[in-house]
């Protein structure tokens, strides 16, 4: 049976709209990830939006728990239902039925579809809940249904909002299976599995704790899909389920050890591990230092790290996203479109990995065996920050040994290396989220975007928000707010290009847009009001400026995108990209720096296909469609069945709802401008076109002419060696005066090495070193040299059994310095020029105490 299509095919049949599983990264600032099937209705829920119709629908949805206050990364493995990505079953119900039907819908499916023995069934409801407890009733014994208080059975949004009991489903696994005094009804054992929870979402809770009933209670149910296949197909942990065997069999053959009691729990990680690397790469989260793509690294190297217990030497996941996309390929589509990505992601990372987890096991296990109860914090930075383990990778090892990190030093290393870089994270918000948008949605509606077609338009304002985004009847004179017009020409920031910027007309100029923005579907345009007051209700003109040079920005990108897929790989992705008047920026995913020659591969590729003058075709067509002619989408966007095709000729067809030239020509010229590191296995691409190429071109040649003034001439080539030239011939005269000044070197014998410490005005004192190592067999020499108020210090040794950086570690600090080398050269400077005798006399006491 394939659950997940008996489900959704259920509740459709309960007329519920089936809606596809959102994107992982949500549009909500509080979450790291998707966690739940309820996410991507949150705002439908709390009445940000208006109900849509009809007011029920059921998803499957991809959740991810593997980061911030839902993590549950760390029991992976070790028990039988913890998963890190998991697949949520869910209906909802806005407003629309209650109780009864959730539960009558609940219990259909369970016995009837699923065929669950109801003698395996038990029910628990909240302990004031007897309106569930009756309508239970009606479908199962009354001593199956249990009452529990507010942990077990009460459901709410945060400390204020939405919130409600929750009646949860229960399987009895038996008690020939489990029978600890925990496995019981509301224990803690695994006997008795919870697998459907369905919320009655009936109060608002006030600020006070009032719970006060919601108008149109609502539904909102989850039950994990893995759960339901594993008690169908008769066994007691998810990992034995079909979901998990293919992948841990898979592992297996290509590991060189077999399963046991005692190695499992990797088999286990591993499995789960390799499909939440595989969603979130498919996804377009990347593997990163920070936010989510620190949490991929974390999950895949916790996996590499139970692969090298296995015994993998070598990069190996690879293999096993091939099983999964077999598996998974046919519901999740994406899995199979990125096939190549994914893998090419995930080699590169586990080669990273595998490049210093020797290193670093060896480290960590030296530290191990000087550990009795906490593990040095300080080693547990440096196997962070030096050999790639995160923190809870190294917590993971040790918790085997029932042993804690030292967590005030760790914490006290990591703030010093911050403070250091002078690092920020800074989290995103949303000061928009308590605007009147939902009053203007359900009173006005969303308005009109025309901007495709023209850049300047005769509309109807229909509402005004101020900078509260609260709504108002009118803008003030020399104040700031947003205005919504019933058509706007103004194209709001999406898919990489900046929003709009222009002006509001009648008879005067009386606004200025500044920017443009969407919130919740409607087009608004921040404005300046700079002469008489905006009102509602007023005919105004909308006028677009810029957009041009904006427009040639963006069809470039679109051009440079295929054009990196020629010269790079059909692997190379867009990882993100921005487009206004002035530059275009491009991060797309690829292993190292571009060389010389592919940037101007690239820059040419997109020049002839400007020159070829291509004209630009629009056209909306159903994705599938789309897909097979080629288009290339945007990772991690959510599409409809419908959507918008960018096209120029065979040289670029993209999924975009943004802005574009009629024709390549329109471009102009593009040049690259600078080529650079985003992440790890992620690189940017800076350039200009239109206007801005036309004066980065200009610059060089201003640039150009510049020099030919100052090196008098028009061959610059010329003119250039001829300087060189001059500049060696000089240095070689420095050096030559230098040298017949230089007073001789204080020498003397330290048994039988020649020793040389002294203080020298000029010269290159790591020269005069090597000379000086060339001439001698066993030689210590110390140079000091004072440079205004700094010393620089260098030493050398030949055959002696002092070593430079040590030699020098001494020494520097007497003239307020440090530094380092090899055991045969050291180099150093310091800050204390007054100091510089004291530190040639130290040095000298150094060789005879060590010589």
């Amino acid at each position: 049976m394939d659950i997940r299509k008996e489900f959704l095919d259920f509740f459709e049949s309960k007329k519920h709209n089936i809606i596809k599983s959102a994107p992982l990264v949500p549009d909500d600032a509080t979450l790291l990830f998707v966690n739940a099937g309820m996410v991507q209705f949150k705002d439908i829920f709390t009445g940000a939006v208006p109900t849509p119709t009809p007011p029920r629908a059921t998803s499957c949805q991809l959740c991810v728990r593997a980061g911030g206050k839902h993590n549950d990364l760390e029991n992976v493995g070790y028990t039988a239902r913890h998963h890190t990505l998991f697949e949520m079953l869910g209906n909802f119900s806005f407003g629309d039925y209650f109780k009864k039907e959730a539960i009558a819908y609940a219990w259909e499916f369970i016995t009837k579809n699923l065929e669950l023995p109801v003698e395996k069934l038990w029910v628990t409801v909240h302990d004031s809940d007897d309106e569930a407890f009756d309508m239970w009733k009606e479908h199962i014994s009354e001593d199956r249904i249990m009452r529990f208080g507010d942990k077990d059975n009460f459901w709410s949004m945060g400390d204020t909002g939405a919130c409600g009991p929750c009646s949860e489903i229960f399987y009895d696994q038996g008690e020939e299976n489990f029978n600890s005094p925990e496995d019981k009804m509301g224990g803690e054992g695994d006997r008795f599995l919870e697998i459907w929870n369905l919320v009655f979402m009936q109060y608002d809770r006030d600020k006070s704790g009032k719970l006060n009933p919601l108008p149109k209670p609502s539904i909102d149910t989850g039950m994990g899909l893995e759960r339901v296949i594993a008690i169908k197909e008769g066994v007691l942990n998810n990992f034995d389920s079909s979901t998990f065997k293919p992948l841990i069999d898979a592992i297996e053959e290509n590991a060189s050890v077999k399963k046991t009691d005692e190695n499992i729990a990797s088999f286990r990680v591993i499995a789960d591990h390799v499909r939440t690397v595989a969603f979130m790469l498919s996804e377009g989260i990347l593997f990163d230092k920070v936010g989510r793509g620190y949490v991929l690294r974390r999950i895949l190297r916790r996996a590499v790290r139970h692969g090298y217990l296995l015994g993998f030497k070598e990069a190996f996941m690879g293999n096993i996203v091939d099983v999964l996309i077999s598996q998974m390929g046919g519901h999740y589509s994406q899995l199979v479109e990125q096939k190549d990505f994914i893998k090419e992601q995930i080699l590169l990372e586990e080669q990273r990995f595998f490049k210093t987890i020797a290193s670093g096991m060896e480290l960590f296990n030296e530290e191990l065996e000087n550990t009795k109860d906490v593990f040095n914090g300080e080693v547990a930075f440096k196997l962070y920050d030096t050999h790639g383990f995160p923190l809870d990778l190294t917590e993971d090892m040790l918790r085997e040994k029932n042993i804690k990190v030292d967590m005030p030093k760790f914490n006290s290393c990591m703030d010093e290396q911050k403070a250091k870089a002078k690092l920020a994270w800074k989290g995103s918000g949303d000061d928009a989220n308590d605007g009147d948008f939902k009053e203007i949605l359900d009173t006005i509606g969303v308005n009109t975007f025309v901007g495709y077609d023209t850049t300047s338009s005769n509309a109807k304002i229909v509402a005004l928000l101020d900078e509260n985004y609260k709504k108002v009847d009118s803008l003030q004179k020399g104040s700031i707010g947003w205005v919504m017009l019933d058509n706007t020409p103004f194209y709001a920031t999406s898919g990489g290009q900046e929003g709009d910027v222009g002006a509001l007309e009648d008879d005067e100029h009386i606004a200025i847009v500044k920017q443009t923005k969407k919130f919740f579907g409607i087009n608004m345009s921040q404005v300046e009001v700079t002469s008489s007051n905006l009102k509602v209700g007023e005919d105004i003109k909308a006028v677009v400026i810029k957009r041009n040079e904006v427009e040639k920005h963006h069809s470039a990108t679109h051009l440079l995108q295929s054009a990196l897929k020629i010269v790079l790989g059909d692997t190379v992705s867009q990882a993100g990209s921005m487009n206004d008047d002035k530059r275009l920026r491009f991060d797309f995913t690829y292993p190292k720096a571009m060389s010389e020659k592919q940037l101007n591969e690239v820059e040419e590729l997109v020049n002839n296909m400007i020159a070829s003058a291509i004209p630009g075709n629009v056209e909306e067509l159903p994705i599938e469609e789309a897909k097979k002619k080629g288009a290339i989408a945007m990772f991690g966007e959510k599409y409809g069945s419908s959507v918008r095709v960018v096209e120029f000729g065979d040289a670029s067809v993209e999924f975009c709802g943004g802005t574009h030239v009629k024709n390549t020509a329109n471009i102009g010229s593009f040049y690259i401008v600078k080529e650079s590191g985003v992440s790890s296995g992620v690189r940017r691409i800076e350039a200009v076109a239109g206007k801005s190429a036309v004066a980065y071109a200009k610059s060089f040649m201003n640039k150009f002419h510049e020099v030919e003034a100052e090196l008098k001439t028009k061959d610059i080539t010329a003119g250039i060696k001829k300087l060189k030239s001059t500049i060696k011939d000089l240095k070689a005269e420095v050096q030559k005066a230098q040298s017949s000044n230089a007073k001789p070197l204080n020498e003397q014998m330290i048994g039988d090495v020649k020793v040389i410490v002294d203080i020298v005005e000029n010269g290159d004192i790591k020269n005069i070193i090597d000379e000086l190592k060339n001439k001698n067999e066993k030689v210590a020499v110390m140079l000091l040299q004072p440079k205004g108020e700094k010393v620089l210090l260098a030493c050398g040794v030949k055959n002696t059994s002092v070593k430079a950086g040590d030699w020098i570690k001494n020494i520097a600090p007497i003239v307020g310095g440090g530094g380092g080398g090899r055991p045969d050269f050291a180099q150093a400077g310091g800050k204390d020029v007054s100091k510089i005798n004291e530190a040639k006399e130290k040095s000298l006491e150094y060789l005879k105490e060590n010589l």
